[in-house]
């Protein structure tokens, strides 16, 4: 059996060798901008690390302990070493200078409608008076109200960093935060704080997650250092349209169908290389479980102690395992919105809401039944509502499509091993293997609604990949929800 380790690309920066020197130093002349008036030149990507062709540069919150240093007079230079002693992501560059560089490695179809749309940077500090509350923020205007507490969650101040997926209104947000103990008495020996953004869609928001992990390391070092940030947001600041009265208030319309019309090249670039590969270890055959959930639009909840930016991952996972290509399939459901972490100042949101996938730190959700279907403790997957009980229990088609599953990962880890073949990624083969999965089912049940003989019956559901038994109470509620009008007959028993 061949293994690949999960660590590095998602929890760890993987250093990738560097392209021939002179190429290299060639690229750099034709490519790099020149720098601002009165910024010194800074690179957004640590050295020696390059984004692999057809796909974006893995990036990740290292566990490492790292350490920095910093002259609040000169701007400084910061080391980092990996708390391990090995070369791990070792740089030394300005902190506190921000410039533009453009992320090699992605075709023109990869970047299909990449346009820099940042709405808001900001500064999230703890105040052992106040609590969480924003300390700097560029657009000054723009509300952020609740940011805050997204920005640090609950419990951050047991570990020293973390990054948080979140949204804000019709907005996402990323932020990195940074836990470090300091010698006063104000600050009860530590100092906590968060570096972030807001977008109108998370699909390029971790391009930016290395450039948030400086900034928070020196609001901890050298703290009321904004240049940077001012520099970042002038350079990737989005234009929205104006309101009459020339204030932006307005949201830009978002949807899942929007984000997915041209989903598979796009999905190659939302998140770091790994997290799906993590995500089948961590759950295993559960996921079989969760892509029922996902696929009959339920709300699912994922609660983690801290850290939390792992579990976002979680969230995005879930959400892949919903996806449809056909044509008018899901038009009139509910969309499976990536609500990423949550708290108890979401609560109000979640009233509303018909179908998300999100993740908390906060154990009180457990209580509040009312605002989800299904809640996930680790890797226990669970739902108080009785009618989709049955869905808890694996079937012998669930155990034969993950056994499928497996087997595809290991072919692929194999070719890649031994043949060297790095045409497909585990992340492709994922979200192949549950779209193939979701269009063969809707295709057939179209098929039948469209027939003279509109009726279902177990020949049907095997060709499914559905156990004819075990997938009834399934199969009933996906006719409910996606509104097929046919008939379920399975041994004689039938339901309409």
């Amino acid at each position: 059996m061949v293994k690949q380790s999960d660590r590095a690309p998602l929890l760890d920066w993987e250093e990738i060798p560097p392209p021939d020197p002179n190429q290299a130093a060639q690229q750099q002349q034709q490519q790099q901008p020149p720098p601002r008036e009165g910024v010194a030149p800074k690179s957004s990507q640590p050295a020696g690390r390059h984004a692999p062709t057809g796909t974006a540069a893995r990036t990740g919150w290292s566990t490492a302990a790292t350490t920095i240093t910093c002259s609040p007079t000169s701007g400084g230079k910061a080391a980092v070493v990996s708390g391990n002693g090995s070369p791990g992501r070792p740089w030394t560059e300005p902190l506190g200078t921000y410039r533009h560089v453009p992320f090699p490695g992605l075709s023109a179809r990869d970047q299909w409608e990449e346009k820099d749309q940042i709405v808001a940077v900001f500064v999230v500090t703890f105040d052992t008076r106040s609590g969480n509350m924003v300390e700097w923020c560029l657009p000054h205007d723009i509300n952020l109200d609740g940011v805050e507490f997204k920005s640090i969650a609950s419990g951050s101040h047991r570990i020293t960093s973390d990054f948080i997926y979140f949204r804000k209104g019709c907005y996402f947000g990323l932020a990195c935060f940074a836990n470090m103990p300091v010698e006063s008495e104000l600050e009860r020996g530590a100092r906590m704080k968060s570096v972030g953004i807001l977008s109108p869609s998370y699909t390029l928001l971790y391009r930016y997650m290395h450039f948030l992990e400086n900034q928070v390391r020196l609001q901890l070092k050298c703290p009321g250092q904004y240049s940077p940030l001012e520099a970042f947001y002038e350079d990737k600041k989005a234009v929205l349209p104006p309101t009459a009265n020339g204030l932006v208030t307005a949201c830009p319309t978002w949807s899942v169908s929007t984000i997915n019309r041209c989903m598979h090249p796009e999905m190659k670039i939302t998140h770091p290389a790994g997290c799906m590969s993590q995500f089948i270890q961590f759950f295993g055959e559960q996921i079989m479980v969760l892509w029922k959930f996902a696929l009959l639009r339920k709300r699912i909840l994922i609660f983690s102690p801290p850290p939390i930016g792992v579990v976002c991952y979680r969230v995005y996972c879930c959400c892949c395992l919903a996806n449809v290509s056909l044509p008018g399939i899901g038009v009139s459901v509910p969309e499976l919105r990536p609500f990423f972490y949550v708290n108890i100042a979401d609560i109000t949101a979640l009233e509303t809401e018909l179908s998300y996938v999100a993740c908390t730190t906060e154990k009180i959700f457990e209580d509040k039944k009312e605002l989800y279907d299904v809640y996930i403790d680790n890797q226990n997957v669970k739902t108080h509502r009785s009618h989709l009980q049955p869905l808890l229990r694996l079937n012998a088609a669930d155990k034969e499509k993950y056994r499928k599953l497996s087997e595809q990962r290991q072919m692929l880890l194999y070719s890649q091993e031994v043949d060297g073949d790095c045409t497909s990624n585990e992340e492709d083969l994922f979200i192949l293997f549950f779209m193939e999965l979701n269009n063969r089912i809707f295709q057939t049940l179209s098929d039948v609604a469209g027939s003279t003989d509109p009726t279902l019956t177990a020949e049907h559901v095997r060709a499914m990949g559905l156990d004819p038994q075990g997938d009834r109470s399934f199969l009933v509620d996906l006719l409910d929800v996606y509104g097929i009008d046919i008939t379920l007959a399975i041994d004689s028993l039938c339901c309409t």
